[in-house]
């Protein structure tokens, strides 16, 4: 078993209904470029009631329809923000305590520390982000935390730091699939490759990820000599439809 194997992310993302939320983060093949994603999927008219919207240096769940907006607590958040030296990506409002808390001077994993998964029982979704750190050349670095049972009595908080590699990215979802309730992600984020195109790996995320439950997705690659990104942002539901 070769443990260094890398997949598609559209192999690993096909024939799944329900991966959830999920974040990507890695480096371009040829090495010149740090990578992040992030995508949305829904079930419920509630939560399907969204677009990502860009403000202020910034990435925004907002709702499509704000008519039909029943509870915004899990659903309306910063998912990206900028802080200089780093890009912080996350599935929920804690993008907010990471940017506050590495502003103050906290680590990743010390801002995250105040925060747990979701009150969301049955299904106690994970709470999982991501921060790109550019200062003194690129690392990254991924966070989930998970009840510690199905009652939500504690809250188990995993860090993984990585290296950066050519060619390769880490992959972290909510869920393992579809479920009632739905099952939580388990161990590391996945290996995946990561290509030089940002449109070969934005149409590989949105072209996998399931038709009915999908609702938008992020893509940034940030040229690691001049600092220059470039992002794609896809909504299946625009004002058109």
């Amino acid at each position: 078993m070769n443990v260094y194997a890398l997949e598609r992310i559209g192999d690993r993302l096909r024939g799944n209904s329900y991966p959830g939320r999920g974040i990507v983060a890695g480096l371009s093949e040829d090495g010149s470029s740090a990578v992040a994603a992030y995508f949305i999927m829904g079930r419920s008219e509630n939560s399907r009631n969204r677009v990502f919207t860009e403000r202020d240096g910034a990435l925004f769940t907002e709702p499509f329809d704000p008519s039909k907006v029943e509870d915004p607590s899990l659903i309306i958040y910063a998912a990206v923000r900028r802080l200089q030296g780093s890009l912080i990506v996350t599935n929920g409002d804690q993008t907010d305590t990471v940017y506050d808390g590495v502003k103050a001077g906290k680590s990743f994993s010390e801002s995250l520390a105040a925060r747990q998964f979701e009150p969301d029982a049955p299904n106690l979704t994970p709470r999982i982000s991501a921060m790109l750190s550019f200062d003194g050349g690129y690392s990254y670095q991924m966070s989930i935390l998970k009840s510690a049972d199905e009652s939500g009595s504690g809250c188990n908080r995993y860090t993984f730091s990585y290296s950066p590699v050519k060619g390769v990215g880490h992959f972290i979802h909510t869920y393992v699939c579809d479920g009632s309730p739905i099952p939580t992600f388990q161990g590391e984020p996945e290996r995946v490759a990561i290509p030089n195109d940002i449109d070969e790996l934005t149409a590989e995320l949105w072209d996998n990820l399931d038709e009915s439950n999908k609702i938008s997705l992020y893509v940034v690659y940030t040229d690691l000599k001049t600092g220059r990104e470039e992002t794609r942002l896809i909504n299946k539901y625009t004002k058109e439809d």
